[in-house]
């Protein structure tokens, strides 16, 4: 990660108000983990390209309905795209917080065991 963005520090905080979530490195990026384990967000600041997104994981058909939506917003992102995880720039101008944040919330219960997600309900 080459430096902490406002864009950054908004998506840790969407993360992190997620139960059990915790932050670490991945591939040199910061990455956000529920119960520890399963990987549920990863911040890729210029890390393919001259972009700043984040990497999300998606209930099934979303990746393809946000791209189709928003070729300029969403996009499929390298490794995890075939998995269904969905691409977000956030260097984009008036960025849908809102959107954002509800797609955060969608990969973390994507992700989290059903003990931990009942937390969240």
């Amino acid at each position: 990660m080459r430096h902490e963005t406002a864009a950054l520090r908004r998506v840790r905080a969407l993360c992190l108000a997620m139960p059990e979530t915790q932050e670490r490195q991945s591939h040199g990026e910061a990455a956000w983990f529920v119960g520890g384990k399963r990987q549920f967000v990863m911040y890729a600041d210029r890390h393919h390209d001259e972009r700043e997104g984040f990497w999300a994981a998606a209930p099934e058909g979303v990746q393809g309905q946000l791209v189709a939506e928003a070729t300029d917003r969403y996009f499929r992102p390298p490794y995890v795209g075939g998995r269904g995880w969905v691409g977000v720039w956030v260097d984009v101008p008036d960025v849908d917080w809102d959107r954002v944040e509800a797609i955060i919330q969608d990969a973390w219960r994507t992700v989290a065991p059903p003990t931990i997600r009942r937390l969240a309900d």
